[in-house]
């Protein structure tokens, strides 16, 4: 609707906010002449035919704002009134954010598909917190004591987590508290304490505070990560490692097993809390996970897993814009439990549909594309997002850290595409996701030959307590993959025959440590999870055979060998820990590595 005359703009309204009217339309992005003051990131309601659609402000020019709205805009005319906020976009924190599911702009879908049916209309937004449920408080200030944004004012008990009230973090400034309610029951709206500033003005708190969810929000010094992130997972623990705090890709083509890859993450990860963020995946995929998880049971604590996770869905279905709130959302929410000194994961999937939805704003906006279409600014702001993740040392001595992975779903598995560049350019570890590892029944399909991680030194000072010469042996076994590697191809050329047999010993180990040791098997109850008790016994193992001097006189002696020997260490997985029969399949291999035969 371009080129259309505009009707004059209505004074300020009576609540002091800006308002404006719609004098252009294109999808999603309006543009809106106002009076007032309006600001950068500040939410914008098109008031539509009874309803509000919620839009953020992106760009200011004079008297005339673009607004990027959640909703579909059908419907919106020319001279469409808007009420401006005064707000941010923001997140609603406090206890009975855990067990939730929420979509994009943080409304409980639960309470939503009661109140409106399962085809979720328009302009409902509802609070994301239960004002009704009543929380056990315990206060843990007093009245004259001094606090600052981050202190602690009280607690109660979410699930099996201490869930810490802290002073707003949009205070700034000291506050000298007049008034703490008594230890009770209250739902999240209560006071719970009061306080006056330095200017005698006075402050009530309650256990809610709102966060913007696009500014990083922290108090305390971030500091270098030293913790290792154990997920069970054999191939990320030994060859690709984590650190909690750290930064890591899952990229891979449709198909590979990123979703599965999730699941174990969720799972299995040595983590307090976690997050997914389904950003413009497929329904069914969110579907599964969220059928899968109020059944699943944490390893880790008993209980199941919804009780330390929150579910963040915005489907390839729903608003296209709503995917660039979405993972916001969740990092912001991450940053939250971490200020409480707990470790977070963070699952976003998959970071490139929010980089479309980043570039059909883009394009919108007429401003000059970059490669392939993306925003010019699309490198720099995937490193914002991923910045935000770390180590938090806090003032009270706690340490809390966001783990961040992204899944990123290159079209045709093609790795130079931006997204996948621009993410490789920031993070931590690279966890490839190969086609032909996925179509040979190989799980995880993380390729080994072309992922690699920057933690592996930080990593063994933790695992060569545990297990001596560990950071050594992973370089030498990952040099053996690549040599067996380059050997397998050329015998697929000349044959075993015109293959030395010491090439030969080399190709057999690297078949052995991934077939044996690398690959797990998902639907075993033994094999799904390694934990690293279970994997230095078993990389011992390894180490024995990739270190030893085998001699062979036929190609078929040194095949029946190490076929044999695979068998065995394959099927010893699947035995339970340290049970007699384990231990007995353990000793008669560690018999068979020192005498060279079966």
């Amino acid at each position: 609707m371009t080129g259309l005359s505009t009707g004059s703009v209505k004074e300020r309204d009576i609540t002091g906010q800006a308002v404006g009217r719609v004098v252009k339309a294109f999808g999603n992005l309006l543009q809106v002449k106002f009076e007032g003051n309006v600001r950068q990131g500040e939410v914008a309601m098109v008031q539509l035919d009874g309803l509000e659609l919620k839009g953020e402000v992106i760009e200011i020019i004079d008297d005339e704002v673009k607004i990027q709205v959640f909703e579909d805009t059908n419907g919106v005319k020319l001279n469409t009134p808007v009420r401006f906020s005064g707000n941010l976009l923001e997140a609603e924190l406090g206890p009975g954010l855990l067990t939730s599911i929420f979509d994009g702009l943080q409304n409980p879908l639960e309470k939503v598909a009661d109140a409106a049916g399962l085809f979720l209309p328009r302009g409902i937004y509802l609070n994301s917190l239960d004002r009704e449920k009543h929380w056990n408080y315990e206060a843990s200030v007093k009245v004259d004591d001094v606090v600052q944004r981050g202190d602690q004012l009280g607690s109660t008990m979410e699930g099996r987590f201490h869930h810490n009230i802290m002073v707003p973090f949009t205070l700034y400034g000291s506050y000298r508290i007049t008034w703490v309610i008594t230890p009770g029951s209250y739902t999240v709206d209560t006071v719970v304490a009061k306080a006056v500033d330095d200017r005698g003005g006075e402050h009530e708190f309650t256990m809610v505070q709102l966060w913007p969810i696009k500014n990083a929000m922290q108090e305390g010094e971030k500091v270098k990560p030293t913790k290792m992130m154990d997920t069970g997972c054999r191939i990320i623990d030994t060859q690709l490692p984590v650190m909690k705090g750290g930064t890591f890709c899952t990229p891979g083509p449709f198909g590979a097993g990123k979703t599965v890859l999730q699941h174990h993450l969720s799972k299995y990860s040595s983590v307090d809390i976690v997050i997914v963020c389904a950003c413009g995946e497929r329904a069914g995929e969110v579907v599964e996970v969220l059928r899968e998880f109020p059944h699943l049971i944490d390893p880790h604590s008993g209980d199941t897993l919804m009780t330390r996770t929150v579910i963040i869905c915005n489907t390839s279905s729903m608003p296209v814009a709503a995917r660039e709130s979405s993972i916001y959302l969740g990092m912001t929410i991450a940053e939250y439990y971490r200020q409480m000194g707990l470790d977070v994961l963070l699952l976003a999937d998959s970071t490139s549909r929010w980089a479309q939805a980043l570039r059909e704003m883009s394009g919108r906006l007429e401003e000059i594309p970059g490669e392939e279409a993306f925003p010019a600014y699309l490198a720099s702001r995937i490193a914002e997002f991923y910045e935000r993740s770390g180590c938090l040392s806090l003032k009270d001595g706690k340490a809390g850290s966001v783990t961040l992975g992204g899944a990123v779903s290159p079209a045709g598995g093609n790795f130079e595409e931006p997204v996948t560049q621009a993410t490789l350019a920031v993070v931590g570890c690279f966890l490839g996701l190969s086609r032909e590892r996925s179509d040979s029944r190989r799980y995880p399909a993380i390729d080994p030959l072309i992922s690699w991680s920057k933690y592996v030194d930080h990593v063994g000072k933790e695992l060569e307590s545990q297990m001596e010469g560990w950071g050594p042996t992973v370089k030498k076994a990952d040099k053996i993959l690549k040599e067996g590697n380059e050997i397998g191809k050329r015998m697929e050329v000349v044959g075993e025959e015109g293959t030395a047999i010491e090439d030969m010993v080399v190709y057999l180990k690297a078949e052995l440590y991934d077939f044996s040791y690398l690959q797990q098997n998902a639907f075993d109850k033994e094999d799904a999870y390694c934990p690293l008790k279970r994997q230095m016994p078993l990389f011992g193992l390894i180490k024995s055979v990739i270190d030893k001097d085998f001699h062979f006189d036929t190609h078929d002696q040194a095949r029946e060998f190490f076929l044999g020997l695979q068998n065995r260490v394959k099927n010893m997985n699947f035995l339970p820990f340290e049970s007699d029969e384990y231990r007995q399949t353990f000793t008669g291999i560690k018999n068979i590595i020192e005498s060279g035969k079966l």
